[in-house]
């Protein structure tokens, strides 16, 4: 990893994910990735957290808007870029990485996702409901 890997990062992980911690549905997320990630290809660095160890280029603000990833190569990738860097990574997500490499696909990913940015809010409040009457919140 270069300079700019956050400490908190894996020193063998080829990739670090920047994740909103305090959003239930991005931790749900989340930790499908970690339950994907059985050889530990990914570091997981939660931005809500006061001070988080952040790479140049990233502010928090701007960490907990959209979901960034530091790349293998150390670039920082946000949005579809960002997912598809840490699919890549994961067994069993390759094939959705190999899919958005198609061409047209990536960007149809990140029209989507900003669609799902202002979305947000209202998913989680809904998921929040959703995760209390099943127990789990």
């Amino acid at each position: 990893m270069n300079a700019n890997t956050p400490a908190s990062a894996a020193p063998d992980a080829p990739v670090v994910v920047f994740y909103d911690g305090a959003c239930p549905l991005c931790r749900a997320e989340i930790d499908v990735y970690r339950a994907a990630d059985v050889c530990g290809r990914a570091a997981f660095v939660d931005v809500s957290q006061a001070a988080p160890p952040l790479p140049s280029g990233l502010d928090q603000d701007a960490a907990l808007a959209r979901f960034h990833v530091l790349d293998a190569d150390g670039r920082l990738r946000s949005g579809a870029a960002g997912f598809v860097a840490l699919w890549r990574q994961l067994p069993g997500w390759r094939w959705l990485a190999r899919l958005a490499a198609l061409p047209g696909v990536r960007m149809l990913l990140e029209y989507g996702y900003r669609l799902f940015l202002p979305c947000r809010p209202a998913l989680v409040r809904l998921y929040t409901r959703l995760a209390r009457r099943r127990g789990h919140g």
